[in-house]
């Protein structure tokens, strides 16, 4: 069998991840996984599809410059903001009521109750997906899809979820990806892909919320008895926290970015001696200074994550399923990786929270640490689907060039300390140096530790400050 390429695009507001992954039989072996800065998109939709282009054909040059391929089409998601969920009926009587409901009659069913749903305005809004929720025949009633499948009836009746999208929305990809040179190989609706790359079978049973929080937009997945039952998004996220420094602090964006990746932490109550640290970032143009503790940092970031918590917990009141939860919430997606996020969330909302990972299933991901991180829950998502598509075939190799798997190395030590997220800033931006070495003087209690930040990268020493703070 013929070998194949999925390339897929997570388009955010502040990154653009693109992975790339070979297809031999059912072996499916990441060969890249990549964040880079994103450009015209807001709200995880696409503003000006001219800008967006360019970051776009960036990162796919540096993918087949690495790769050695030439990436012709992409697998792209759709946005998870401005989404409605509507519910969809359709019905129909069999014309053999002693034969067994076949799978082709279901998704017949499927796709009349989607041809029939009245759109508020056609020529603003498109269908973005349609989730079953149950069937019932003559005799049964709120079946599974796979459980109605072999019945005998006289009569089929599917009850569907759908999303309701804006149709300018997916123009402007058409738009984006146009300009950049690269065709459509799939749109996809990723709440459900999203949700199979990090939940186990057993929470999506049993009930379960998903909260993704990404730079732009805050999204929330409720399944229960293994499917999808209820979905929004709020257009808040990591993006509203940085902006909170950056003005409470007087800092640059770039500045209030990499110190919420650095420093930010929710709960400065359990950051124990941390929170008495005291941040100094000197400007060597003017020669001045600026201080900022560590507790009021943490301060700005627990009041806005707090009132993205707080409109979760609303919409997952209104959803009719708060009482359903067995399996608690599980948080992912890049503000996952906020320090004590979870445990805020488990004290607002009394469930029990984890942080999800996605699930790497089949897959070989060596060379690729990234993809194992939060931020790449919805990629592994779109990964799994694409694969399963055997008319998925992205890339091909450039004449001359060495296979794109040979290309990968074997994840060095290096690879596994640096978070993925380090390509979206520049390291040189923010520094920071050690105080001269002096001998060790006795501390009293009241005492506090000054950084000053100037030649050495943040990352260096996020240990040492985080050692005193509790998980």
């Amino acid at each position: 069998m013929k070998d194949r390429y999925i390339a897929t695009v997570d388009l955010g507001t502040s990154k653009i991840a693109l992975s790339v992954a070979r297809i031999t039989g059912e072996d499916v072996q990441v060969l890249y996984y990549r964040e880079t800065p994103s450009n015209g998109v807001r709200y995880g939709s696409i503003l000006n599809p001219e800008k967006a282009s360019k970051a776009l054909r960036a990162a796919v040059s540096s993918a087949e410059e690495e790769l050695g391929i030439k990436i012709r089409q992409v697998v792209i998601g759709l946005p998870r903001c401005g989404v409605r969920q509507e519910i969809a009926t359709a019905s129909a009587d069999r014309s053999e009521p002693n034969s067994c409901i076949s799978q082709e009659e279901v998704d017949a069913i499927k796709n009349m109750a989607l041809d029939s749903y009245p759109l508020e305005d056609e020529a603003e809004e498109e269908m973005y997906g349609a989730i079953a929720q149950s069937f019932s025949t003559e005799d049964a009633f709120n079946y599974s899809e796979s459980d109605v499948v072999g019945m005998p009836s006289r009569s089929l009746e599917g009850n569907f979820k759908v999303f309701v999208g804006h149709k300018r929305a997916i123009h402007n990809i058409d738009i984006m990806l146009d300009k950049a040179g690269v065709a459509e190989a799939a749109k996809y609706f990723l709440p459900l892909s999203t949700a199979d790359a990090v939940l186990s079978p057993e929470e999506k049973e049993n009930g379960v919320a998903l909260i993704e929080m990404g730079a732009g937009v805050t999204s929330l997945t409720i399944c229960q008895d293994g499917i999808l039952r209820y979905y929004c998004a709020i257009p808040f996220g990591g993006r509203s926290i940085t902006t909170d420094i950056k003005y409470e602090c007087g800092f640059t964006e770039v500045l209030a970015e990499n110190i919420k990746m650095a420093f930010g932490a929710c709960m400065p109550e359990r950051l124990l001696n941390m929170s008495e640290k005291t941040l100094q970032i000197r400007d060597e143009e003017d020669g001045s200074s600026r201080q900022v503790t560590v507790k009021y940092l943490s301060e700005v970031v627990t009041a806005r994550v707090k009132e993205i918590v707080d409109a979760i917990l609303y919409k997952i009141q209104e959803s009719g399923y708060e009482d359903k939860l067995r399996n608690g919430i599980v948080l992912t997606g890049g503000g996952a990786n906020l320090v004590n996020c979870g445990n805020l969330i488990k004290q607002m909302s009394g469930y029990n929270v984890r942080i999800g990972y996605p699930k790497i299933r089949r897959m070989t991901v060596s060379g690729c640490t990234g993809i194992t991180e939060t931020s790449a829950a919805a990629t592994v998502g779109m990964l799994m689907l694409a694969s399963a598509d055997t008319h998925i075939d992205c890339a091909s190799e450039k004449k001359g060039a060495a296979p794109a798997a040979s290309l990968r190395k074997p994840a060095s030590s290096a690879d596994k300390d640096s978070p993925v997220r380090e390509t979206l800033f520049d390291p040189n931006e923010v520094e920071v140096v050690e105080p001269e070495k002096k001998p060790r003087q006795p501390r009293t209690p009241k005492e506090k530790g000054i950084f000053v930040w100037t030649k050495k990268k943040l990352t260096d020493i996020m240990g040492d400050l985080y050692d005193g703070m509790e998980d």
